[in-house]
């Protein structure tokens, strides 16, 4: 026996010699509570319930007899957490007693001692066992399969259905982690909860299985399906008492093989990609995606990107181009920054947009290593316009929550800054919005540290997060960087320009100075300056150049 803790027996029995000869037997291994009637038993399980390991239970008795107790057992849902050995002469019984929930019976006048003990023991080991694999089996939270125990039971799925068309769902909600930051892990918890009620509901239309993989990502495991669009409708539902249609947004991705072509957890790799192709979509509260041939491209050519990372870096094959920032608010622009940008030029495949290598980065957890390439390659070069040109043209570098999560990153910066013998107003860091509502206790720690230092820091992407106004008055910047999105469409007086005018006045009262960046035309910039913005970044003025044609600004 397992000596780490010692476990109780309840004995249930209204006779006081059969109460006497089954506390003999026990208590030469257990400890031995007694009742003499079902009520008595009750309060001494409501009472003592988790120290009970077993409870031997007779079913003729006076004031609540045991079928009783069994009853009120499975109404209370204790029957699954304590067994239960009905104690009985009658054959009849027996049967009647396991139908409600007892996991064995003891027949009178009892067998010898070591038969009970025998199967007392039986039933204890079953039933912690049982609670063991319940334990893995399960996701705590939502009570979906854990991922071990889900993809164990879609291979045997296969097994017994080897003919039928099967489907890899992969789910999740959009901006998840954004929501938990915002109305708490409490309130994130309920929303996992609710979808896991709506796939269970799904399920029992569509058949098939379903997991939690981790955070907000579900897996489901379905017989084929021609529209999804009632999948998420169900879910949907499930989310409506906690959300406003509008702030609920899924996201699917669905791996159909009718061949079983791949193993269980490659059909669900490629579901998953399918799913995080939707990440940047924005419109409507749903998106499903299939996962196809193009993508299918795409996972061989995001392979070719990875398994060249290194080389690049070694080689230098990742250029720094420049674009730069002009200051509006006198009669003429003049040239006051520039933002440093990543351009990847690969000896096969040629100009690797950046939206096809930093995302698959920031995925793979490359994208630290090319952000510091990309940090040391600027400082470089602040450097050499002051020897060359004998002026100071300040650089911002960007900068992901990713980086910041990395507890040398200051210790990082700081040392290249004094290597090229720079001061820290010229090395200026643009963070982006989301990174701040993502963990802004953490972020907000940091960026005051680098303000500390000298370092100036832009809000990137202003507007196309959910920072409040609250949260941005205690958010540590010296520059709003206004999304380009603000700036497309503009015209005087629509809606778009209406937008630009209110960030433009809460920079204002914030006291301090707005970037418009992606500003393409003359028509932009007279309406940008009249509005009272500062600096302008854009292709009206020039697209991202490198060092050698930047200097003609100078």
């Amino acid at each position: 026996m397992d000596d780490l803790f010692e476990r109780s027996i309840l004995i249930v029995d209204d006779e006081a010699i059969n109460r006497e000869i089954l506390g003999n037997i026990i208590q030469t291994e257990y400890k031995v509570l007694y009742a003499e009637n079902g009520k008595e038993a009750l309060e001494k399980i409501h009472s003592n319930g988790s120290a009970i390991s077993l409870v031997l239970l007779d079913l003729l008795m006076p004031v609540m007899d045991g079928n009783e107790v069994l009853k009120t057992l499975n109404e209370e849902g204790i029957i699954t957490e304590i067994p239960v050995i009905v104690l009985t002469s009658e054959k009849s019984s027996e049967i009647q007693s396991l139908r409600l929930g007892a996991a064995d019976f003891l027949t009178k006048p009892y067998d010898s001692p070591e038969v009970i003990l025998a199967r007392v023991r039986h039933s204890i080991q079953l039933f912690e066992n049982s609670k063991i694999i319940h334990a893995t089996e399960f996701d705590k939270l939502t009570l979906l399969y854990s991922p071990k125990f889900f993809f164990e039971y879609a291979s045997i799925f296969d097994q017994r259905f080897p003919d039928k068309v099967m489907d890899a769902v992969a789910l999740n909600f959009t901006r998840f982690h954004l929501l938990n930051q915002l109305k708490g892990r409490n309130f994130g918890d309920s929303i996992l909860k609710a979808m896991a009620e709506g796939i269970r509901k799904a399920l029992l239309k569509t058949g098939g299985i379903a997991g939690r993989n981790e955070a907000d990502s579900f897996y489901l495991y379905i017989p084929h399906q021609d529209d999804y669009e009632n999948l998420i409708q169900k879910i949907s539902e499930s989310l409506s008492s906690l959300l406003k249609p509008s702030e609920i947004r899924l996201r699917l991705g669905v791996y159909s093989d009718s061949e079983r072509s791949l193993a269980m957890i490659q059909r669900f790799d490629h579901a998953v990609q399918a799913c995080n192709s939707l990440r940047s979509k924005t419109s409507g509260s749903s998106d499903i995606c299939i996962y196809d041939d193009k993508m299918a491209e795409k996972e061989v050519f995001d392979a070719h990107l990875l398994q060249d990372f290194e080389a690049a870096i070694e080689q230098k094959q990742f250029k720094v181009n420049f674009q730069p920032k002009f200051n509006i608010k006198g009669d003429k622009p003049v040239l006051c920054s520039a933002e440093a940008l990543v351009r990847w030029i690969h000896p096969e495949l040629g100009f690797v947009r950046p939206d096809l290598f930093i995302p698959l980065f920031e995925e793979n957890g490359l994208v630290t290593k090319l952000d510091r390439y990309v940090w040391e390659e600027s400082a470089k070069q602040i450097r050499q316009w002051k020897d060359e040109l004998g002026i100071t043209i300040p650089v911002s570098v960007n900068v992901s929550r990713v980086d910041i999560a990395a507890p040398d990153m200051t210790d990082f910066i700081t040392k290249i800054v004094k290597e090229n013998g720079l001061s820290p107003s010229e090395y200026m860091l643009e963070i982006t919005e989301s990174a701040y509502t993502s963990d802004s206790k953490h972020i907000i720690e940091v960026v005051e540290n680098l303000r500390s230092l000298g370092h100036k820091v832009e809000m990137d992407d202003f507007g196309s997060g959910y920072s409040s106004l609250n949260m941005l008055t205690s958010m540590p910047i010296d520059v709003l960087k206004m999304d380009k999105a603000f700036i497309t469409n503009i015209q005087p007086g629509n809606k778009e320009m209406k937008l630009v005018e209110l960030v433009l006045d809460i920079a204002k009262n914030l006291g301090v100075p707005v970037v418009a960046e992606g500003v393409e035309t003359e028509e932009e910039y007279k309406m940008l300056k009249d509005a009272g913005c500062d600096i302008i970044q854009g292709y009206y003025f020039s697209k991202p150049l490198p060092p050698s044609d930047f200097s003609k600004f100078v």
